[in-house]
C-alpha cells in the first residue's frame, strides 16, 4: 500500500506536468513554441447564436504587476491539460502561452509563504498565474491558470500545519476582479460508480479532507457552502457539445497483463462512456450542497472506501476558494461574490477489489494515475463545456445574484 507521503509526491507530479521551458518564461518567443500551446486547437465547437466566448486581447500588453482587469465572472483553472481546454473552448486562437503573465505582490507578499522548489517559483521571474479577458453574451470573463495550489505550496507551520498562500490569491482576485461569480473548474476523481469518465459535476459546496500537511488546521473537516442560485437554461446545450467529443473518452478493452494469467476470453470492453452533467442543486443527481471533497495528497474513489456518502468528487483545491470567501465574509467585506466548483471525472471510480498490499504494485493507485494521466484533457473539455453551459445561462437570465 502506498503512503501518504507517496500520494503527495503524485499528487505534486500530476500539478506539474505538461509544463514546459516556455511556459516558464515571461514574454516566451512564440515563434519558436510549438502552435498548440500559442494558438489553441480548433475543436469545432458550434455554440448558440451570439453565445459562442470571444476572446478580447488587451490593446497593449499589461504589466505583469499589474491588477487583474474587471470582470463579471471569474474561470479558474489548475494544471496544463486543464489550462489547454479552458483556452480551446473560452479563448480559440489564443492558446495558453499568449494569455497575460500575472506577478502582483509576488515578492513581497507571497514568497515567504511558498516552499523551495514550488511550481510558482520556477517561473522567471516567479508568478501567481495567467490570465486571458474574454466576453461570453453580455458578460465579461477573466480565464485564469493559477500556478498556486493547496498540495504544492505550503511552508511548514506546525505538526499537522501550513501555510495556504492561494487562500490569499482568491481574496486578491475578488479585491482587483469585483466578479459576481467565481468558478474553480478542472479535473477530479470520480466517487461515485455510475458517475464515468467526462462526467462533471457542478457543486456549491465543498469540504476539506485533509490527512498530511493541513491535518490539523482549524478549516480541516470544514463544509464550506454558497446558496446562488445556478443558472441551469443552457446546461442541455452544453451536454449535448460535451456527447460530441464522447469518443475521446472511451475506455480500452482489458485482458490480463501476461499470458501467464490463464485467461482464454475475449478482451473485456466497458459500455461507452455519455458524458453528462451531474448537479447537486435540487438533489437533481445527488444530495443537495453535496461537498466536493478537498485533499493534501492524490486520493480516488473506490467501489469499497464510501467517499460517494462524503462528497461529490475528490481534487485538491477548491475548498480554499470557499474559505477564502467565509474569510471575506466574517470580515464583513461590502464584496463577497457567489462560486460555484465545476469538475470533470478525470479518473472514474476504482475497482476497491483490487490488491493493494503489494509494495510493489498499488494496482489501484496505478489505475487511479494512468487514467488522469490519459484523460485529462478531453475530460476537461468537458468542464469547460459545462461552465459555459452555466454563464451562458447567467448571461440570458441574469440569475445568479445570490
Amino acid at each position: 500500500m502506498d503512503t501518504l507521503d507517496e500520494r503527495v509526491d503524485i499528487a505534486r507530479a500530476l500539478l506539474s506536468a505538461g509544463i514546459t521551458p516556455a511556459d516558464l518564461e515571461l514574454s516566451p518567443d512564440l515563434a519558436e513554441a510549438p502552435e498548440g500551446p500559442v494558438l489553441a486547437a480548433d475543436l469545432g465547437i458550434v455554440f448558440p447564436d451570439g453565445l459562442a466566448p470571444v476572446p478580447q486581447p488587451l490593446d497593449a500588453e499589461p504589466s505583469p504587476d499589474a491588477a487583474l482587469p474587471r470582470a463579471d465572472v471569474v474561470v479558474i483553472t489548475w494544471t496544463v491539460d486543464e489550462q489547454n481546454a479552458l483556452a480551446d473552448v473560452f479563448t480559440p486562437g489564443f492558446g495558453r502561452l499568449r494569455w497575460y503573465r500575472y506577478t502582483r505582490r509576488f515578492e513581497e507578499h507571497y514568497r515567504p509563504l511558498i516552499r523551495g522548489r514550488a511550481p510558482s517559483l520556477n517561473c522567471h521571474p516567479p508568478r501567481l498565474g495567467s490570465y486571458f479577458p474574454v466576453k461570453l453574451g453580455n458578460l465579461n470573463v477573466l480565464c485564469v491558470k493559477s500556478e498556486l495550489h493547496l498540495n504544492q505550496d505550503g511552508k511548514k507551520t506546525g505538526e499537522g500545519t501550513a501555510t495556504l498562500p492561494v487562500r490569499d490569491f482568491f481574496k486578491q482576485i475578488v479585491e482587483e476582479v469585483q466578479p459576481r461569480v467565481i468558478a474553480t473548474i478542472g479535473t477530479s476523481g470520480s466517487v461515485f460508480g455510475d458517475f464515468p469518465l467526462g462526467d462533471v459535476v457542478v457543486t456549491r459546496a465543498a469540504k476539506f479532507r485533509c490527512q498530511k500537511e493541513f491535518r490539523n488546521e482549524a478549516f480541516n473537516g470544514r463544509k464550506f457552502t454558497c446558496d446562488w442560485t445556478l443558472p441551469l437554461g443552457r446546461i442541455d446545450d452544453a451536454q449535448k457539445l460535451m456527447r460530441g467529443f464522447a469518443e475521446h473518452l472511451t475506455e480500452p478493452p482489458l485482458g490480463p497483463p501476461s499470458t501467464r494469467f490463464p485467461f482464454t476470453g475475449p478482451l473485456l470492453k466497458p459500455p461507452d462512456n455519455d458524458p453528462t452533467v451531474r448537479i447537486e442543486q435540487g438533489a437533481r443527481d445527488m444530495p443537495e450542497f453535496h461537498p466536493i471533497l478537498t485533499t493534501d495528497y492524490f486520493e480516488y474513489g473506490t467501489s469499497t472506501n464510501g467517499l460517494e456518502h462524503e462528497g461529490a468528487a475528490v481534487e485538491m483545491g477548491d475548498a480554499a476558494l470557499g474559505l477564502a470567501m467565509a474569510d471575506l465574509t466574517e470580515a464583513g467585506s461590502d464584496h463577497v461574490p457567489d462560486w460555484v466548483v465545476v469538475r470533470n471525472m478525470s479518473d472514474p471510480q476504482i475497482n476497491g477489489e483490487l490488491p493493494t498490499h503489494d509494495f510493489r504494485l498499488n494496482q489501484q493507485t496505478m489505475w487511479a494515475v494512468s487514467y488522469y494521466k490519459s484523460y485529462g484533457y478531453w475530460t476537461s473539455v468537458c468542464s469547460a463545456l459545462t461552465t459555459w453551459g452555466l454563464l451562458a445561462g447567467l448571461s440570458e437570465t441574469g440569475s445568479g445574484d445570490g
